[in-house]
């Protein structure tokens, strides 16, 4: 991986993905008690960042028959969308208890959708199965470069945006599950932004690696509102590349997530899910950050029954 890779897949997402704003609100800034910049990856197609690991993944197939990919429901869209979009066939291994909304609207985007249970059945061996019967190339969700190098296009507009509108030294911080947009956003902000890492707690495996040195398990696979972002171990490509350029992780609660969910929706008027608003959690409830922070807002695919209970007790 290298920022090369990631120049090259900016220059084909051009005309295809959205390039996002960077958003501030001064009663967020009042709230955390330091600028708050938010990247809103929620306005991207599919609702997410995703989109663009899956456009640059599919964009650089050749002669190839249709993709596989396995995901709670992000990844699944943007995989999903690009390949339609190239006009291949798309199959997307979900968990069961992923949010409706995002298996529905996978299913929209024209992939067929095969369920599994997510804590008794391993989706890499599903995935892995389906591939070799169907000659599908899988499209993984973190731990693939080209993937990696389409997240990366998200801090190479971060740098850009952030110099042309707001100048001066900060830090960002992003929403982490097995560590593709962090690490590719870590290298493409590498000599100008430090990265942080930022979980849920009790699923915080890059945070525990990361103090640690090497790839630590998450002890459970499910049990967080925040299921965009719950993997079970960072990724074997994806951590080196957090180990050399981020920071120390940062870790909030379901609450916070979803505290940040309704401040999100107040005060900039946009739409996001608590595995998205992590980074956002992170920005206003954490100390130790630097004067200015860049929190990327991963994704807005929130169910809408979520949504609601947030507002009701934190509206």
């Amino acid at each position: 991986m290298n920022i090369e890779m990631i120049r090259a897949a900016a220059r084909r997402l051009e005309g295809h993905a959205r390039v996002t704003p960077l958003l501030n609100a001064p009663l967020l800034d009042r709230i955390a008690g330091r600028r708050v910049v938010v990247k809103a990856e929620c306005l991207q197609w599919t609702g997410s960042f995703k989109y663009r690991g899956g456009w640059a993944a599919v964009s650089a197939l050749r002669d190839a028959k249709g993709v596989i990919a396995f995901s709670s429901g992000n990844h699944a869209q943007g995989v999903a969308l690009a390949a339609a979009q190239h006009g291949l066939a798309a199959v997307i291994v979900m968990p069961a208890n992923a949010p409706a909304v995002k298996i529905e609207n996978t299913r929209a985007y024209g992939a067929e959708v095969v369920l599994y249970d997510r804590e008794t059945e391993d989706r890499d061996a599903i995935g892995a199965r389906l591939a070799a019967e169907r000659g599908l190339v899988l499209v993984r969700p973190y731990d693939e470069p080209e993937v990696i190098a389409g997240q990366g296009s998200v801090g190479l507009e971060i740098v850009a945006q952030f110099e042309a509108g707001f100048g001066g030294e900060a830090a960002v911080l992003t929403c982490c599950g097995g560590g593709g947009l962090t690490s590719g956003v870590a290298l493409a902000c590498e000599g100008r932004f430090r990265v942080r890492t930022c979980e849920p707690a009790e699923f915080d495996d890059v945070a525990r690696s990361l103090a640690a040195g090497a790839r630590l398990r998450n002890a459970a696979l499910a049990g967080s509102v925040c299921d965009a972002i719950v993997t079970p171990i960072p990724g074997e490509i994806t951590f080196p590349i957090m180990q050399r350029l981020c920071g120390p992780g940062l870790v909030v609660s379901d609450d916070e997530a979803l505290r940040a969910m309704v401040l999100a929706f107040q005060h900039l008027r946009i739409v996001l899910e608590p595995g998205g608003a992590v980074a956002l959690a992170a920005a206003l409830f954490r100390e130790g950050l630097p004067d200015t922070v860049i929190a990327v807002a991963s994704g807005g695919n929130v169910d809408p029954a979520v949504f609601r209970g947030a507002m009701e007790r934190f509206g």
